[in-house]
């Protein structure tokens, strides 16, 4: 035999190549042909590239803390729900109505970013929050996705709830109504243990209205009776302890260390710029605080923003756990920057809310999307109507002490009119908001331009 030559054998290895291909071709050439004749599905739910913000309007619904909900609609019929923080006021997102009309709601960071400025601390972070789950809401509908999938991946697909428990002066009767919660289904739990629920012990508070040595006995009392109800192994947090100033927290913290606590919550009211001892941020006493007490120390539920209200806390570990609210913290996108960033630098994750359904379901949305996350707090499993101010998610929405994530488009909710017009505070159900419009609003709306700045550096503002 006469040896082939490497040209000769490239050649033959091509041809089979190609042969093998040919045949690969022909089996799949049938599923091709078939496929390429069927008709593209077309996203019916709008033109996303035409989409346009045209209005916003609220409802305010009377509750154990009112619930300021939104409604953000398009010149293509879509609508987006968003919710004010708790107890806040509509007119704080109602206020940016004219920086948003006649944008693309689905261009989410810049409208947020544009935004930015107008937010703040504690209640003034409601508006930008509302429009948030707004946005989301709207373009997870044209979009046809959950809100979640809109930032992420679902890490979990229930969302774990805790809920405060009213209290009571008898330890044995408090006792009895946290194991309640746990008969229920719940699995975290949080008892408020004010300083007040001592106050007519002989000796229990000194005169600057804190727990004395014998009154902090007394208030170890309630943690035992709930403690031998639920067990030990449930996780139990503590929250609203009264003016207390750092020196006062760490003893409070110290006392509390043998019950094993989840965390302690919101513990410095005094030395701080603002109500709620957190807004904005004494860090320096905060991390004072955690390294004076095993006691894991928690807070943040009135703070905005990653940069603005979470980051020094972070970069300093002045707290074991953030305790953001989305309903004030940012929201849906801003929320989950925080809690990932926290979670890089080891802090875990808790969140606060006491809203309606709408908050609810963002928070969820955005929750579910959490590498590093504990409990999230609900305010309204003892009210009987909460459920049906919504349809969409299942019900009851807190079942057995969880949530499940939605997969349906946007936040996966509707309001029910009827319902919601059975508890409205003050006003109507979404009544227009001429009050809230400008000028510019004005000029959207007969079809001419925006002011803006030409390329000369000019301001031209006229139709």
């Amino acid at each position: 035999m006469f040896p082939i030559s490497r040209r000769r054998l490239n050649r033959r290895i091509f041809l089979a190549r190609t042969a093998a291909f040919a045949g690969l071709f022909k089996l799949t050439e049938g599923s091709s042909s078939a496929q390429s004749s069927r008709p593209v599905a077309l996203n019916k739910n709008s033109a996303p590239s035409q989409l346009k913000i045209t209005d916003m309007r609220s409802v305010l619904i009377a509750s154990n803390y009112d619930y300021p909900v939104i409604r953000i609609d398009t010149n293509q019929g879509v609508y987006g729900l968003g919710e004010v923080r708790d107890a806040g006021r509509e007119g704080t997102a109602l206020v940016l109505k004219p920086h948003i009309i006649g944008k693309n709601p689905l261009a989410i960071e810049p409208i947020l970013d544009s935004l930015r400025n107008f937010a703040g601390q504690q209640r003034l972070g409601g508006g930008y929050s509302a429009i948030d789950m707004a946005l989301h809401d709207i373009a997870g509908k044209v979009h046809g996705v959950p809100a979640w999938r809109l930032i992420g991946s679902k890490y979990r697909d229930r969302i774990r709830v805790y809920c405060d428990t009213d209290q009571s002066e008898d330890p044995a009767v408090f006792a009895t109504r946290l194991k309640k919660r746990k008969e229920n289904g719940f699995t975290y739990f949080k008892m408020d243990l004010g300083t007040r629920l001592v106050a007519k012990r002989p000796g229990a508070v000194n005169a600057r209205g804190t727990a004395t040595v014998k009154g902090l006995e007394y208030l170890c009392e309630y943690i035992q009776a709930v403690r031998d109800a639920i067990g030990f192994e449930a996780p139990l947090a503590t929250d609203h302890f009264g003016p207390l100033d750092l020196n006062d927290s760490i003893r409070y913290a110290r006392a509390f260390e043998k019950y094993d606590l989840a965390w302690a919550e919101d513990m410095i009211q005094i030395g701080h710029l603002g109500p709620g001892g957190d807004a904005p941020m004494n860090w320096r006493a905060y991390r004072d605080l955690c390294d004076a007490t095993v006691t894991p120390i928690a807070t943040g539920e009135s703070l905005f923003g990653l940069e603005e209200g979470f980051k020094e806390l972070i970069d300093n570990r002045a707290v074991d756990i953030i305790h953001p609210d989305p309903l004030t913290s940012g929201a849906i996108r801003e929320t989950k920057r925080i809690a990932d960033y926290a979670s890089l630098h080891g802090v875990q994750t808790a969140i606060h809310f006491a809203g309606s359904p709408v908050g609810c379901l963002a928070s969820v949305h955005m929750i579910a999307t959490l590498k590093d996350f504990l409990a999230m707090e609900n305010h309204a499993v003892d009210i009987p109507w909460w459920d049906s101010l919504v349809t969409g998610p299942s019900k009851p929405i807190v079942n057995r002490g969880f949530i499940t994530v939605p997969d349906t488009p946007g936040l996966g909710i509707e309001l029910d009119e009827a319902r919601i017009k059975e508890h409205i505070r003050k006003g109507g159900y979404f009544e227009p908001t001429p009050q809230y419009d400008d000028f510019i609003l004005d000029r959207f709306r007969r079809g001419g331009p925006y002011p803006h700045i030409d390329e000369n550096g000019k301001l031209v503002n006229s139709l």
